[in-house]
């Protein structure tokens, strides 16, 4: 059975393919999107599943989101002014929208040169070949061509590759052993080139995590403690060029289930937030990480630090990249806020649970939007009713 073409453009075209398991095929329509850059077909029209409603899609707007930007340095030196200065900014920001850029933030250049190299490596591979990495349903790691694995409308203009990174416990060559299992023995050097990225990832979120908690005013060690033995999530995404850009998005409106988004965008740009009623483009600077609350880390706060709406456009002549280092605690770790962020004029926003609850709710059960955390604790109240 040949593939059906969903055009792309003439050297990087979206293709569907038919399932690759037998016992699958008998679904109806049932296949996997993927980009297929040696695919080579006449071009047509953009596959309905990618149009997105009128409220969702571009409205042109040359104006940027004034987040501040963090100098981290101020963490290795010891200077107190300087680091009250710093978590003044950050707070300043999380209270209002949940954006911020860090700088001097220790990570290796190079180390982000290889990394997006390694994007094209892996996203230039055969669709077939991609496909043997397919993300299975309800996991978070795996290959993901539009996110058709999970959805039939308002698909992504995007492919996605996520795997997993445990803080502790686990080798120091668990990504490696990941591509390994997934993509076979042919990019080691890719494996090890995102295991040393998830370890710098993780060192600076926790020096973020410090800064967070100093910045709340609660004991600098909390939030950093909390999230020493985590289970994180990285992803590189991969955006193609799209010749009706203004029809589809390459990430919908949604804020993210997790604690905190770490990010380093290409210089092409495309991220927006929703903040004082429009959205805001975040400048790309390849000197500096974007950094973003998540839900999990919004309910930590107990509400007071704000999980924004954001979104990610796509570009009609050029590709865009970028590297996503999603922080999440332990998944059995109970989030509820510190005793110091619950006063007694102050009731408790959200009940407890835990991330590995969160997760599945999102994985299985709801497609990530602003009202995610809402909507998840009216989920765990009902299943927690209907167990008795």
């Amino acid at each position: 059975m040949s593939p059906h073409l969903m055009e792309l453009s003439a050297s990087s075209t979206l293709v569907l393919y038919p399932a690759s398991q037998p016992q699958d095929q008998s679904k109806e329509e049932n296949g996997v999107l993927g980009f297929d850059s040696n695919f080579q077909e006449t071009k047509g029209e953009m596959p309905k599943e990618f149009f997105w409603p009128s409220r969702d899609l571009v409205k042109a707007t040359q104006e940027e989101l004034k987040e501040p930007l963090v100098d981290l340095g101020v963490m290795k030196n010891g200077d107190e002014k300087a680091i009250a200065n710093a978590a003044e900014l950050v707070r300043n920001a999380c209270l209002k929208h949940g954006f911020f850029q860090v700088i001097n933030h220790g990570v290796n250049p190079d180390l982000i040169d290889a990394a997006y190299h390694e994007i094209d490596t892996i996203f230039k591979l055969p669709i077939t070949k991609k496909l043997t990495a397919q993300r299975k349903p309800g996991a978070v790691s795996g290959y993901s061509g539009a996110h058709a694995d999970r959805y039939t409308s308002k698909l992504p203009w995007k492919e996605t590759f996520s795997f997993l990174f445990h803080h502790q416990g686990f080798s120091n060559s668990q990504i490696v052993d990941y591509f390994d299992s997934v993509l076979g023995q042919d990019l080691p050097h890719t494996g090890r080139v995102y295991q040393e990225y998830c370890e710098a990832m993780k060192e600076l979120s926790l020096v973020i995590m410090e800064l967070l908690g100093i910045s709340l005013g609660v004991d600098g060690l909390h939030y950093r403690r909390f999230f020493e033995d985590g289970d994180s999530i990285m992803r590189c995404n991969y955006y193609p060029p799209c010749n009706s850009a203004n029809l589809t998005l390459g990430t919908g409106p949604h804020t993210d289930p997790t604690s905190l988004t770490i990010l380093h965008q290409d210089q092409v740009g495309g991220l927006q937030v929703f903040a004082d009623n429009k959205w805001r483009a975040v400048r790309p600077r390849s000197e500096a990480f974007v950094v973003n609350i998540g839900d999990t880390f919004m309910a930590l706060s107990n509400g007071r630090y704000k999980s924004c709406l954001h979104r990610a456009l796509v570009n009609s002549y050029r590709e865009r990249r970028s590297l996503v280092y999603f922080v999440c605690p332990k998944e059995d770790k109970v989030v509820r806020p510190p005793k110091f962020l619950i006063t007694k004029n102050e009731e408790r926003k959200y009940p407890d649970f835990t991330w590995s609850s969160l997760r599945e709710f999102t994985q299985k059960h709801y497609r990530a939007d602003v009202a995610t955390l809402q909507s998840f604790i009216k989920w765990q109240s009902s299943s927690n009713t209907s167990n008795f």
